[in-house]
């Protein structure tokens, strides 16, 4: 998925309650550490996500969804 989505950022959630809970909206984290907190712990990962063809589409802001209707 991160292939497909570019940098860990696209597909990092930072609206997760252990966002906060860790203090890590005062750090300035790297794509390395955004893809380890995805991997161990699903509630960073934006929901939902949709692959059609070779394009992902995550989380539901209206930008993405709108993405998303063009796409199918």
């Amino acid at each position: 998925m991160v292939e497909l989505a570019g940098p860990a950022e696209a597909l990092f959630s930072t609206k997760a309650i252990k966002y906060r809970e860790l203090g890590l909206k005062d750090k300035k984290l790297t794509d390395k550490e955004m893809k380890s907190y995805i991997l161990n712990e699903y509630t960073f990962l934006k929901r939902p996500v949709v692959i059609i063809d070779s394009k992902i589409f995550a989380g539901n802001s209206p930008a993405t969804i709108s993405q998303l209707k063009t796409a199918l």
